[in-house]
C-alpha cells in the first residue's frame, strides 16, 4: 500500500494545474491533501467522485483556510473527523481513516508563524495530537501520521537552518516535540530510510525559492514502531508542480 501525503495549497487551483491527470498517472493506493481551502457546497463533483476512490473531506470554519481530505481506493474500516475538541477541530485540520492495518492521521498542522498566539496554539495542537495518538496505541492500533507538520526537524531539513533559527518552523521548541516523537517509538520514515539526503517538500513562492532549491522539509510520514519491518520505501517527488509542496510518498508491504 502506497501512501501519498501532498499540501495542494488550495484544491481547486491544483485542479487547474493537472491534478485529476496526476491522479490518473500515478494511481495513489491513499492520498491524503492538506489545506484544500474550500467549503463543502464548493467542491465539484470531478473533485469529490473520483473513479475508483472513495472520497472524505473536512472544512474549516473559516472560508478558504484549512480543510483536508483523504482519497483512498480501500475503503476504510471507518473514518472519523476531528481529534474530539472543538478549539482545534473548528479550523477542519484532521482527518482519521481505519484500515486493517493501521489507523491513518492525515494533518494539516498549524502555522506558528503570525503571532505568539498561534505559535502557543500551534504547540497546543502537537500535544493534542500526541496524546490522541498515543489513546489509539494503547488500544493496540498502529499509526501513520501523515501531512505538513509546518516544522522542520534538524538542520539537513532545510536550506538555511542559521538564518531561520529564530523563525517559527525550526524553532528549538517546536522541534522538541518531533524528537518528542522519536522518543516514543515513531518513525520519520523519509530520515529513516534516508539519513543523510537533502530534500525539500516545500519552497516560499514570495523568493523564488524552488528555482534555487532553498526549501524545508516539512511533510512527513511518521509511523509507530510496529510498522517498522512492513516499510518499503519514502520518497518525496520534487519533480510534481502545482503547489508550494510536493507530494511525499511511504510504502508498505502490508
Amino acid at each position: 500500500m502506497k501512501i501519498y501525503s501532498w499540501n495542494v495549497n488550495g484544491i481547486r487551483a491544483v485542479a487547474k494545474k493537472g491534478f485529476l491527470e496526476w491522479m490518473e498517472s500515478e494511481q495513489p493506493d491513499v492520498l491524503g491533501l492538506q489545506e484544500i481551502r474550500i467549503q463543502d457546497h464548493q467542491l465539484e463533483d470531478k473533485l469529490r467522485n473520483i473513479d475508483g476512490y472513495h472520497s472524505y473531506f473536512t472544512f474549516g470554519e473559516k472560508k478558504g483556510y484549512s480543510g483536508v481530505a483523504i482519497y483512498t481506493k480501500e475503503e476504510p474500516l471507518d473514518v472519523w473527523y476531528g481529534l474530539g475538541n472543538k478549539k482545534f477541530d473548528r479550523e477542519g485540520r484532521v482527518i482519521a481513516a481505519e484500515y486493517p492495518e493501521f489507523i491513518l492521521l492525515n494533518i494539516y498542522f498549524p502555522n506558528g508563524k503570525g503571532s505568539n498566539t498561534r505559535l502557543q496554539y500551534k504547540l497546543d495542537f502537537y500535544d493534542e495530537v500526541f496524546d490522541y495518538s498515543e489513546k489509539l496505541r494503547k488500544q493496540g492500533k498502529e499509526v501513520v501520521i501523515c501531512g505538513d507538520y509546518n516544522t522542520a526537524h534538524h538542520p539537513i531539513d532545510l536550506k538555511n537552518p542559521e538564518a531561520n533559527k529564530d523563525t517559527s518552523g525550526f524553532l528549538p521548541i517546536e522541534r522538541e516535540w518531533l524528537d518528542k516523537l522519536e522518543e516514543n517509538d515513531y518513525i520519520d520514515t523519509y530520515r529513516y530510510l534516508h539519513p543523510e539526503k537533502e530534500t525539500y517538500s516545500w519552497w516560499s513562492y514570495r523568493t523564488r525559492a524552488r528555482e534555487r532549491d532553498a526549501g524545508w522539509r516539512i511533510d512527513y510520514h511518521f509511523i509507530s514502531k510496529g510498522l517498522e519491518d512492513k516499510l518499503l520505501d519514502a520518497e518525496i517527488l520534487t519533480d510534481v508542480l502545482g503547489s508550494d509542496h510536493c507530494p511525499i510518498t511511504v510504502n508498505f508491504d502490508l
